[in-house]
C-alpha cells in the first residue's frame, strides 16, 4: 500500500510494507526547504566530541521520559528511548545521519512534514533518511519503547523544529543521570566500543552475537538483530533482521550483530 500526501512545498510518498522490512521516510521538498530556512536563520547542527562528551554514556532525562545509549563504537550509535503515555519527542531533523527507529513495545505514531502519519507498534522498523523531519508520540496507555540506530555516530546532529516542551531551536541536552545497575562497559574484543547488558527497567537485554550463532541458535525472545558492519555505514543501508517467524532472511555469518531480546 502506498500513501501519498500533499505537503506545503511538495508531495511525500510513504510505502507501507511488511513489518520485518523498514518503512522508508525520505526527505522531500518540504524537508529541504524547511531545513534551508532554519540554517539560514542561524540554526546549527553540532558535532559530538567522542572522548569529551562523557555524559552521553549515562541516562539522559527528557520531558517525555528518558533515553540512554545501548551500544556505541566509532560509527554506530544505538539509543533506547522510553516515551511515557501521551508524551512525544520534538519534530526534529538530523541533517547528516541515517536513523532507524525500532519498536520494542507500546503504541505510537511517527509524524513529519507533509507526509502521512506512520503507526508504530512492536516490531515496526522505520528508516528515516538524513534531512527528513520526524517526531514520535506515544498514543497508548503503556510506555513506548524504541531503539534508535544512528549512522554515522553524532548525537549532536540535531535541529528541533517544533516541541511541546519549549525546546525548539535548542541543542541536545547536557545533563545526565548515572545508571549503576546496567552501566555502559567497554567491550574488550572490539576497539572503542561500549554497551549495556540490559535496559534499566530490566524488560529487555542486549548481547553481541555472530551471524553464525544467530542462525544456529535462534530464540523466541529475540526481537531485532542489528548488523554492526562498516558496509552498512558506507552504503547508508543497515539490513536489520527481526525475530518475526515470517522474516525468512538469514543473518550473514561473517558479521557481528547487536541482539535485542525480551527478558522472560
Amino acid at each position: 500500500m502506498t500513501v501519498t500526501q500533499e505537503g506545503p512545498v511538495g508531495t511525500t510518498t510513504v510505502t507501507a510494507v511488511p513489518s520485518h522490512h523498514p518503512v522508508r521516510v525520505d526527505p522531500g521538498r518540504a524537508d529541504i526547504a524547511k531545513l534551508h530556512r532554519l540554517l539560514r536563520d542561524g540554526a546549527r547542527a553540532l558535532n559530538e566530541q567522542f572522548d569529551d562528551d562523557a555524559h552521553l554514556n549515562d541516562v539522559i532525562p527528557k520531558p517525555w521520559g528518558y533515553e540512554y545509549r545501548a551500544f556505541v563504537d566509532d560509527f554506530f550509535d544505538l539509543w533506547s528511548l522510553h516515551i511515557e503515555p501521551g508524551a512525544g519527542t520534538s519534530v526534529h531533523v538530523h541533517p547528516r545521519k541515517l536513523t532507524y527507529l525500532l519498536c520494542l513495545g507500546g503504541e505510537g505514531v511517527t509524524t513529519g512534514l507533509g507526509r502521512a502519519d506512520i503507526p508504530v507498534s512492536e516490531g515496526t522498523v522505520l528508516r528515516i533518511g538524513a534531512g527528513a523531519f520526524h517526531g514520535t508520540r506515544n498514543t497508548g496507555d503503556q510506555p513506548l519503547e524504541l531503539i534508535e540506530v544512528e549512522v554515522p555516530r553524532n548525537k549532536f546532529d540535531l535541529i528541533r523544529l517544533r516541541d511541546d516542551y519549549n525546546r525548539a531551536g535548542t541543542p541536545y541536552e547536557t545533563t545526565a543521570l548515572e545508571e549503576p545497575q546496567h552501566p555502559m562497559r567497554k567491550v574488550p574484543a572490539f576497539l572503542n566500543t561500549k554497551m549495556r547488558a540490559a535496559t534499566p527497567d530490566g524488560r529487555f537485554r542486549f548481547a553481541l552475537r555472530t551471524g553464525m550463532d544467530i542462525f544456529y541458535r535462534p530464540s523466541g525472545d529475540d526481537i531485532f538483530y542489528i548488523p554492526l558492519h562498516i558496509s552498512g555505514v558506507i552504503a547508508r543501508d543497515v539490513e536489520i533482521l527481526t525475530g518475526n517467524p515470517q522474516d525468512n532472511r538469514r543473518p550473514q555469518t561473517d558479521k557481528q550483530y547487536f541482539c535485542i531480546s525480551k527478558n522472560a
